[in-house]
C-alpha cells in the first residue's frame, strides 16, 4: 500500500539561527488548530511551523481563526517571525522546503525588518454627527463673512444649489484637513521612537484614522505615553491604541 503524506498548514516563518531546539521546546507545549501537533520544516536560518492538515474535515470560522493568531501570538513572544495568512496550506513537507529555498533571500530581509519589532493598532474614532456639526458652523461662517456675490438673488433655486454643493465641498477639505492634522501630531512622536507607520484615512464615517505602527519592543511605553498626549490635544477624538501584535502589516513578500 502506497503512502500518502497529509497536507500542511502553515502557522508562521521563523528565525532559528542558532536556536532551532529551542523552538522544538516551545512547540513540544502546544498544540496547532483541532489539538494536532506542531513541527518545524527549515531550511538553514529560516523554519516553517506547520502541522499535518485534513481538509476533509476542516471548517474555516471565527474561533478558529482567533486560536490560529493566539498560536502565532505565543510563538512572537519568543521568536521573530513572518505571521502566515490563516488557511495557507502546501502539499508535503517537502514543498515546504522548496518554498523556503525559494523564497530565503526576501524571508531573511523580512525577518531582519521586524527582528525585536512588534506591531501596535491604533483606531481613532469620532462622533460624526458633532464634528460634522462643528465644520458645518465653521463653513456656515466662511460663507456669511464671504457674503453673496452682487447681481445674484439670494433667495434664488440656483443660489441655494450653490451654496449646498459648496458647503459640501468644504465640510470634505476641512474634514481631511482636520484628520491630517492629527496625523502630523502623532508623526513627531513616532518620528523619536523610529516607528515604521501606516495611515489610513477615513476608514469609516466613525473611524477617521485606522493606522498600524512597526517599533523595537522596548519602546512600547514610550507609544502609549505619545498616544495619550496627543489624545489630549483632541480630547473629542477617541484613541483605541491595541497590541503588541505580531507584524501582520509589515511581511512585504510574496512567495513563489
Amino acid at each position: 500500500m502506497d503512502y500518502v503524506e497529509m497536507e500542511k498548514l502553515i502557522y508562521s516563518l521563523v528565525s532559528v539561527k542558532n536556536n532551532r531546539e529551542a523552538l522544538n521546546v516551545l512547540l513540544a507545549d502546544m498544540k496547532g488548530i483541532s489539538g494536532v501537533d506542531l513541527f518545524v520544516v527549515a531550511t538553514d536560518e529560516v523554519a516553517a511551523v506547520v502541522s499535518d492538515f485534513d481538509r476533509s474535515g476542516f471548517t474555516t470560522d471565527r474561533a478558529m481563526a482567533i486560536e490560529y493568531a493566539g498560536l502565532i501570538e505565543i510563538m512572537a513572544q519568543q521568536f521573530t517571525l513572518l505571521p502566515v495568512r490563516f488557511g495557507s496550506v502546501m502539499e508535503s513537507s517537502d514543498k515546504i522546503h522548496k518554498m523556503l529555498e525559494r523564497n530565503y533571500h526576501d524571508i531573511q530581509q523580512n525577518l531582519q525588518k521586524v527582528d525585536n519589532k512588534c506591531e501596535f493598532g491604533l483606531k481613532i474614532l469620532c462622533d460624526p454627527e458633532k464634528i460634522m456639526a462643528d465644520l458645518k458652523g465653521k463653513t456656515e461662517a466662511i460663507i456669511n463673512i464671504n457674503g453673496t456675490p452682487s447681481g445674484e438673488n439670494k433667495n434664488s433655486v440656483f443660489r441655494e444649489w450653490v451654496n449646498k454643493k459648496l458647503q459640501e465641498h468644504r465640510l470634505e477639505e476641512m474634514m481631511i484637513t482636520f484628520v491630517d492634522s492629527v496625523i502630523a501630531a502623532l508623526t513627531i512622536p513616532l518620528d523619536r521612537l523610529n516607528t515604521i507607520s501606516k495611515f489610513k484615512k477615513m476608514a469609516t464615517a466613525i473611524t477617521i484614522i485606522d493606522a498600524v505602527f512597526l517599533l523595537d519592543k522596548e519602546k512600547k511605553k514610550s507609544l502609549i505615553q505619545s498616544v495619550e498626549e496627543i489624545q489630549k490635544q483632541f480630547p473629542g477624538l477617541n484613541f483605541l491604541l491595541t497590541g503588541p501584535w505580531p507584524p501582520y502589516n509589515f511581511v512585504e513578500i510574496v512567495l513563489k
